[in-house]
């Protein structure tokens, strides 16, 4: 078992290494998308004015609420507000309960123009309690590396192991295969196995070139932040077989493909942050487990998470895999007509 194992784990290595063009444009599309944003971005960060705020009111609301050219985002958990308006993520915090308060970033200007702004609507002897922090912002290059890296795997994992197997099953690789001892979870794992060295040793390979090429922000433990993306590309690999288990077309495979990989990434966080959405797409979001990726990803990068902070993520990359493959192995069928 282990022999047949090794056989076509290795011939399928060998195969996506041979295959020049794949395996080059798989290290040549993040890196020139990391250095093309970095440039388009290194001017400074965007001109909108965003503000979280605890505990809005309900009509008629503050007149501050209503100022135009902000963007105002509901929060309930205030410490993490003020860690992301530390790291100017937002540009003030502002609490409406019965002890209105507001915090601002001390090393930010936007912080200065909203505190006149909201002054000025305040009324003798209703003013807000000033609250203050300090932090160095975070780049948009920082935030943006797991984004292009999480979803550079996406497009690996899900085409380059769904595409393939249904390749394999029209050009009748699959049919020579079940004459032979191999059993599907065997033939299933190699697969996974296969892809996951390549995707992991790319981007190993991206994520170390571009630290010192542009020097990203990177707080946390390169150790824990691999395992997260190990896990992660199993659990896109996994979903890349439901697709594969039994369609025949590529154009299909394609078209489905398509329809996974292009809500997952405008969806998952790859450019831009979902809060502040509509909260059915933030939680259409949550189904996908690029989205998880990068979360946790971006934890332990750029606040130095541990492990017990990235648990739920990694819990529920656990818990999808474990679905995919299951629903995988059940429906995968080494015919179309089987």
């Amino acid at each position: 078992m282990i022999r047949r194992f090794l056989a076509v784990l290795r011939a399928r290595n060998l195969e996506f290494i041979r295959d020049r063009s794949s395996f080059g444009w798989n290290i040549l599309l993040p890196v020139l998308l990391v250095l093309g944003l970095g440039f388009i971005f290194s001017g400074g960060g965007r001109s909108i004015y965003k503000v979280a705020v605890l505990d809005a009111p309900a009509a008629p609301s503050h007149p501050f609420l209503a100022t135009e050219y902000i963007d105002f985002v509901e929060v309930t958990d205030r410490d993490a507000a003020i860690a992301k308006l530390s790291r100017h993520q937002y540009d003030m915090l502002v609490d409406f309960s019965s002890q209105p308060k507001y915090w601002i970033n001390a090393d930010a200007p936007k912080g200065y123009f909203l505190e006149k702004v909201l002054n000025s609507y305040a009324s003798p002897g209703g003013g807000f309690e000033r609250g203050e922090v300090t932090g160095k912002q975070i780049r948009y290059i920082d935030w943006l590396l797991p984004g292009i890296l999480g979803m550079n795997m996406m497009f690996s994992c899900l085409f380059g192991v769904g595409y393939v197997v249904v390749r394999y099953r029209k050009n009748g690789f699959l049919k020579r295969l079940q004459a032979t001892p191999l059993w599907p979870i065997e033939f299933m794992s190699a697969q996974v196995c296969s892809r996951l060295m390549l995707i992991m040793f790319v981007t190993a390979f991206v994520y170390v070139g571009t630290k010192y090429l542009i020097g990203f922000k990177s707080e946390g433990s390169d150790l824990l932040l691999f395992g997260v993306a190990a896990l992660g590309a199993v659990s896109m690999i996994a979903l890349s077989l439901i697709v594969a288990a039994r369609i025949n077309s590529k154009e299909l495979a394609g078209g489905l493909l398509n329809m996974i990989t292009w809500p997952m990434m405008l969806m998952s966080g790859v450019w831009f942050s979902m809060e502040g959405m509509n909260p059915v797409m933030q939680q259409a979001a949550n189904a996908f487990p690029l989205t998880h990726l990068l979360d946790a990803a971006r934890a332990i990068m750029l606040d130095g998470a541990g492990t017990m902070d990235v648990a739920p993520q990694i819990a529920t990359l656990g818990v999808m895999t474990i679905v995919f493959l299951a629903i995988g192995s059940l429906l995968f069928r080494w015919q179309p007509d089987a």
